[in-house]
């Protein structure tokens, strides 16, 4: 039987879960992507905490109007600007499966506009 869509995503996951990993000098950028909303978080994978959290339910995201991949870009600037405010600039970027296109890469390139370096 073929896999789902889903079931590729996480197979493909698990093969990035094996290079990227986060460390407390440069912590992982993890994104999930829903239908409707998408998430990102900044862990450090040695002790397992989230030092850092955005998404696209957050208030300030909410309000403002524009399109997915502009919700995006504004979750990838609020999650940049709480990792600075935590201490950290450099980071490890985890897609988390998806391709690098569209609302990820819009992610990305709203962290990279709010300060953080991959």
């Amino acid at each position: 039987m073929a896999l789902t869509k889903n079931e590729k995503r996480l197979r493909i996951k698990s093969r990035i879960r094996k290079v990227v990993s986060g460390t407390e000098a440069r912590p992982r950028l993890a994104v999930f992507r829903s239908n409707k909303e998408i998430y990102a978080q900044v862990v450090d994978d040695v002790t397992g905490k989230t030092l850092a959290a955005a998404s696209s339910r957050d208030k300030d995201v909410v309000s403002a109007k524009g399109t997915k991949s502009e919700k995006a870009t504004l979750v990838g600037k609020a999650v940049a600007e709480k990792a600075i405010k935590a201490g950290i600039n450099t980071i490890s970027f985890d897609r988390g499966g998806y391709q690098y296109h569209g609302r990820v890469k819009s992610l990305a390139e709203g962290a990279r506009e709010g300060g953080l370096k991959f």
